[in-house]
């Protein structure tokens, strides 16, 4: 169990609360079976992952690493929205856009096209192909937002730095019965959007 947790937690309106929770996961450096857990829900205690990836508890940022990536180990979306699970309870958490956020990015060749291998910014690798795929949504002035799956029913954000590099590494191909745009990794190839006549922006400088 996690030891002297009380001193991984900032100055908040109820740090015994946080140290509670973080007390009841297990610390052995595996993610917990949080899809085996159905704990009683016991509401909301006031947690939420900020757009730029902060935690908060009760409006003050949880600013201490290791407190953070033990509470993401015990993250899960469920279809009522996301919470925090350990054996005995349940707790809501807000996310505002997404609970991670990819901030490196690197290019592994192989045989099959080549793989992008995404950090995020707690640390987990994942590696773009069957089992962490990539979906793109239209993000503001109408240039792509990606997103990649890390595990479960949760996403990493790609940050702004890495869109212009998946951009660099787009390509098109004729793909469900269409031209479109997309990247390839892990044997896949990951729809950006439908190639344009022209080049538009979210696109721009993608390769033929």
């Amino acid at each position: 169990m996690v030891e002297n947790m009380a001193d991984e937690v900032n100055a908040t309106p109820e740090p015994a609360r946080l140290a509670a929770l973080a007390s009841a996961v297990s610390d052995g450096g595996t993610l917990p079976p949080v899809h085996l857990w159905n704990p009683p829900f016991c509401g909301d205690i006031g947690m939420k992952i900020a757009r730029d990836g902060t935690w908060f508890y009760r409006d003050s940022p949880i600013l201490r690493p290791a407190l953070v990536r033990l509470f993401s180990t015990i993250l899960r979306r469920d279809p009522e929205g996301y919470v925090l699970v350990t054996p005995v309870e349940k707790i809501a958490i807000e996310v505002e856009d997404a609970p991670f956020l990819a901030v490196d990015m690197r290019f592994v060749p192989d045989s099959a096209g080549g793989q992008l291998i995404f950090r995020t910014n707690l640390g987990d690798e994942v590696a773009a192909g069957p089992d962490h795929p990539l979906r793109f949504e239209t993000g503001p002035s109408d240039g792509i937002k990606p997103y990649i799956l890390v595990r479960g029913d949760l996403w990493a954000l790609v940050t702004r730095a890495l869109v212009y590099d998946l951009v660099e590494r787009a390509e098109h191909r004729h793909h469900a019965g269409c031209v479109q745009t997309g990247v390839v990794s892990g044997g896949q190839f990951f729809v950006m959007e439908e190639a344009p006549e022209t080049p538009q922006d979210g696109v721009t400088g993608a390769r033929a």
